[in-house]
Formats: C-alpha cells, sequence, structure tokens
C-alpha cells in the first residue's frame, strides 16, 4: 500500500499594488476585486481537493486569497502563517513604480535588481536570499508531509513561490530566472510515498496562463 500526497502552490490574486505596477513586497496591501475574482476562480480548479494541511504567509494579499478559496470549496482546516512563505522584500524599491524607479536609477540596473539572482535592491533581498529563508522552512516543515497521505496548499508569493519550484525541480539560478508563477495558477504536485511523480499547472477558466516554466521542462517525472 502506497502512501499518495499532493501539493498545491498558489500565488496570491491580484493586489492593488499590482495594478498600480508598484514594487510591493513586505508591503502589506489587499487584493484588488480582479484579484478576488481570481481566487474565486482559482478555487473552481480545486474544489474537488480535501485539504489536510494549509500554510501561507504573513501577508493579507496570500492570506485572503486562501480564505476565499477555502470558503468557495467548503473547507475550514488551521492554517500555518511563517514569515518564510513571505514575498521577496524589495526594501528601498517598495512603493515606488516600476517605470519611475527605471528613470531614477536606471533601466539596465532595475532590471538587475529585478531579475538577478543574486544582487538584491537597496535594503532589500536577492532571490538567491528569498530561497535561503523559504526552501528550508519548506523541506524542514512541509516536505516531511508528503510521504504520508495528505493534501497540501500553500499560498504566497511569486518568488517564495519560485523558491519552492526551484527546489522541487532542481533547478539551477539561470532556470529559476525564466521562471513565473501566475496569479491564481495552480501548480500541482503528486507524490508516491514522498517521491514526486507527476506536475501540472491549472489556468483559470477564459485566462491565458502566466505561468511559465523554461524550455524543455515539461515535466519532473
Amino acid at each position: 500500500m502506497h502512501n499518495q500526497s499532493r501539493l498545491v502552490l498558489i500565488r496570491h490574486g491580484q493586489s492593488t499594488y499590482n495594478e498600480k505596477n508598484l514594487f510591493t513586497g513586505w508591503e502589506d496591501v489587499q487584493l484588488t476585486e480582479k484579484g478576488v475574482r481570481e481566487a474565486h476562480e482559482a478555487a473552481l480548479l480545486i474544489k474537488d481537493i480535501t485539504f489536510t494541511h494549509a500554510f501561507t504567509s504573513k501577508l493579507r494579499r496570500a492570506q485572503d486569497t486562501l480564505a476565499i478559496i477555502f470558503k468557495d470549496i467548503k473547507q475550514a482546516i488551521p492554517t500555518i502563517e511563517n514569515i518564510a512563505l513571505n514575498e521577496r522584500d524589495y526594501g528601498s524599491l517598495v512603493g515606488q513604480n516600476k517605470m519611475d524607479a527605471a528613470k531614477k536609477y536606471g533601466a539596465n540596473q532595475v532590471q538587475i535588481w529585478r531579475r538577478s539572482y543574486a544582487t538584491p535592491p537597496p535594503d532589500g533581498e536577492s532571490l538567491e536570499m528569498t530561497a535561503k529563508r523559504t526552501i528550508p522552512y519548506f523541506k524542514n516543515k512541509i516536505e516531511p508531509l508528503l510521504e504520508d497521505n495528505n493534501e497540501i496548499i500553500i499560498s504566497a508569493h511569486g518568488n517564495s513561490i519560485r523558491s519552492i519550484v526551484m527546489h522541487l525541480h532542481k533547478f539551477n539560478s539561470e532556470q529559476i530566472l525564466k521562471t513565473e508563477i501566475g496569479w491564481c495558477e495552480p501548480w500541482i504536485y503528486t507524490f508516491i510515498d514522498g517521491k514526486q511523480t507527476s506536475f501540472e499547472i491549472l489556468s483559470r477558466p477564459g485566462e491565458k496562463s502566466k505561468s511559465q516554466l523554461p524550455e524543455k521542462i515539461e515535466s519532473i517525472i
């Protein structure tokens, strides 16, 4: 008799700062009406999963996304919140419009801060620094649960989820930079006795997927 588990990764819906094209990071902003709608749409995609464990960040946009999903699928289980699942901290860039920041610091410099693996923005985190807090938490607190018969959901953020994806797919720094996590698009992993056996990304109805994996990486089998 084998143990089968599933892991569902959900990036929160659109936030008020996303809508205004502002650097968000750890700013605790709300979902927009569109973000709320995206969470409702995501719930439809995973309504047949009965979750046993739920994890989220300390930021309300991820917490509210998860709350909407649970209400829609009529489930209520304790949710663990941890700062390790927070979005990447954009430091001094938080609250700045991305186009204005490009004019202020130079487009090339802002692109390096946004898209390099190891270079952090002023007073903030690089993706590498984010991964160094997110991956150990995932390995210690969540990954062991995948060895039993569990259904786990993580509602978090683009860069904290990218860090988990980096670990699950064993991506290098170049591959993870080519990976995008779409808003409220469930990334679903299946495990047998703790070993990954399948993977899929579900698009919301009527929406073109914004998620992206490096070329030639279509499966983890």
